[in-house]
């Protein structure tokens, strides 16, 4: 038996030790059931916990193996070498294992919520499970996108490839978060996104340091490479483990006192204490490294028991009781909105209330992490970065956030008209302010670069995908003004705005899509960062010009329809103000006229800017030519004027 193979037995045995223990504190191990009730049996009750142990496990190794191929063993060349290699393999393994689990993971939730033993379990309650259940739909979902990352991982060792099959594991992550424990609370949004948060940081993090002992264990000499760049990434991670995890415990929990008058919380604490330990630990342990050399696999592996503990706590967790529990959602308003209906809106309202927008709140807080940690990095080097930029990129930001997590973004759940500014915020003022950030421009210059010839590093990745046809079809003169007009309709006037307006996560993807469209339109118009289409400023201004109408005729149809967009949740929300829906929704139609030319005098003043300095470039250019020829095109130009002067006439030539 090899050390990697007993490392990872011992880090399994632990976590199991740690789940059962935590079970059993928790009040969530299987009892027998009373006499005449329905069970699963003490088979099923333990093997539930135990297989979603080995499926998490599989997931956090899958992503902390192609994390490692992509970003931290140093290559020299477009695909991956040498040991790289053997962790594609790797990869592809324990992503089958991971789908297997996944699928035993379907059925013994079938057994467990349907009350039957696995002997009598049939394929109509599997369907059953797979039909009406999200939850059974996010299971089988997770199990195919393991099935794609296994098949794809022996297909290809292309780093560019490969960082794609990374984003499709970092996805396969998400839909059991989304509709799992966390979907029961009051506050649904941020308790799933603050969980997927949480468990992409924990993957990251984790398998990222697995990744690196298995290194360790081959005595590989690029393991002080790959260790220098996993330090700022374990950084990233274990902050954003640290915030995701509290936002999800204080969602759960409810209120303070909870955390030690309940089994959840009493586990919450536990948990919290192992992970602090673990991070100040690796700190404290790295510097010594990087002081004397030597002793990361001792160090790793650790780590890496610590880890399992937690990681087993985590699963317990998950069949814990929670303080919040289903019953915060009392009337059929609460169940569409995920949350108490909101007083009468006011002013201040508007202003400065605020709501749990997971999705919103973490785009703000990540969008403004990155881009502070972009700047500063070019600080430390000596480079500047133009204020300007960063203003616009946090004004962008604070107006996404008054428009999703703020007031507006509140009322835009219970208002047409409230949604519609939301909407026009998200899609033609907070993506202006953004894209005049810059923010490519500033990755480009603080991402990684090649450590050797030929490494396709972070830097590399990003300029390949800005290259890449995707790119060039996606910022076509006519295909962005096309998703930017054309979503409006395709969106508003047809049954998607209901049934997306029903949804928990229904609007956060509408938020979502009007950032990202926006942002596309207008990177396209009076993007500043790097595109693989040059445009020149009149063509910009033709573009901007052709969309307005579109938007305008889009503004009139909303004010004129006599019927209710979405009139089926707008009902049934039962709103007691505002309770004329027509009323509010020709409102919303007059705001999307109006706002129309907001952007209107905002890019016509960037492309001005830009188009003067285009003009001063250019003119410094041939200024530059000019002292480098001699003046040589005036002097041809001038020698043209006398030739004409002298003969009347333009000769042939």
């Amino acid at each position: 038996m090899t050390r990697t193979t007993r490392d990872v037995l011992a880090g399994f045995l632990v976590a199991l030790c740690a789940l059962g223990f935590a079970l059993d504190l928790g009040g969530g191990a299987p009892r027998p059931a009373p006499a005449g009730i329905p069970d699963a049996g003490q088979l099923v009750g333990w093997s539930l916990p135990i297989v979603k142990l080995l499926s998490d496990a599989s997931g956090v190794l899958v992503v902390g193996l192609l994390v490692l191929v992509v970003f931290l063993l140093p290559t020299g060349g477009p695909e991956a070498e040498g040991l790289a290699v053997q962790g594609v393999r790797w990869a592809s393994r324990w992503a089958a294992a991971w789908a297997v689990t996944s699928v035993a993971l379907f059925v013994l939730t079938a057994a467990d919520i349907f009350a039957s033993p696995l002997g009598e379990l049939t394929p109509r309650l599997l369907w059953s499970l797979f039909a009406d259940a999200s939850l059974g739909r996010a299971i089988l979902l997770q199990a195919l996108g393991a099935l794609l990352v296994a098949v794809a991982t022996r297909w290809t060792l292309s780093t560019r490839s490969l960082a794609v099959v990374l984003g499709l594991a970092l996805a396969t992550l998400a839909p059991i978060t989304l509709t799992g424990h966390a979907a029961s609370s009051g506050s649904h949004s941020l308790a799933t996104t603050s969980l997927l948060l949480h468990v992409v940081g924990l993957c990251l993090w984790v398998g990222g340091l697995a990744a690196l002992g298995w290194v360790a264990a081959r005595g590989s000499k690029r393991l002080p490479d790959a260790i220098a760049r996993f330090s700022p990434l374990a950084l990233w991670a274990f902050v954003l483990v640290g915030v995701s995890g509290a936002v999800n415990a204080g969602v759960r929990l409810g209120h303070l006192d909870a955390l030690w008058e309940s089994d959840y919380g009493r586990l919450v604490v536990v948990k919290t204490v192992l992970l602090a330990a673990i991070g100040a630990f690796g700190w404290l342990q790295r510097r010594r490294i990087v002081r004397q050399g030597g002793g990361f696999l001792r160090l790793a592996a650790t780590e890496l028991l610590v880890m399992a503990t937690a990681i087993g706590l985590g699963v317990a967790l998950s069949r814990t009781p929670t303080p919040v529990g289903e019953d915060v959602l009392t009337t059929p308003a609460e169940e569409l909105l995920g949350g108490p209906l909101p007083d009468p809106p006011t002013v201040l309202r508007l202003l400065w209330s605020w709501n749990g927008n997971g999705l919103g709140l973490a785009v703000v807080a990540l969008g403004l992490a990155a881009y502070v940690a972009g700047v500063r990095a070019l600080r430390r080097r000596g480079d500047a970065w133009p204020v300007l930029r960063t203003v616009s990129w946090c004004a962008g930001l604070a107006v996404a956030g008054w428009a999703t997590v703020g007031g507006l973004g509140e009322y835009s759940h219970v208002m047409f008209s409230a949604h519609m500014a939301a909407h026009m915020v998200l899609s033609m003022v907070a993506p202006i302010l953004l894209v005049l950030g810059a923010p490519l421009t500033l990755a480009l210059r603080a991402l990684p670069g090649p450590r050797r010839p030929g490494e396709v590093s972070p830097r590399a990745l990003l300029l390949g995908f800005l290259h890449s046809r995707f790119s060039r079809l996606v910022t076509h003169p006519l295909v962005a003004p096309l998703l930017f007009t054309g979503s409006l309709y395709a969106l508003y006037f047809s049954p998607a705005f209901g049934t997306l307006m029903s949804n928990h996560w229904g609007h956060s993807v509408m938020d979502l899509h009007f950032l990202a469209v926006g942002s596309l339109y207008y990177y396209v118009l009076i993007g500043v960062d790097p595109s693989p289409r040059q445009l020149q400023p009149i063509v910009r201004f033709g573009l901007l010009l052709v969309s307005i109408p579109f938007h305008a005729f889009f503004a009139i149809a909303v004010m004129s329809a006599d019927t209710v967009l979405a009139g089926d949740y707008f009902r049934a929300i039962d709103r007691p103000f505002r309770p004329d829906l027509l009323a509010d929704q020709y409102l919303g139609g007059g705001i999307a006229w109006a706002m129309g030319e907001v952007p209107l005098i905002l890019v016509m003043g960037a492309l001005f800017v830009q188009w003067i300095r285009s003009d001063t470039r250019e003119a410094r250019r041939r200024d530059r030519q000019a002292v480098r020829d001699g003046d040589a095109e005036l002097e041809a130009y001038n020698a043209r004027l006398r030739d004409l002067a002298e003969h009347g006439k333009r000769r042939a030539p």
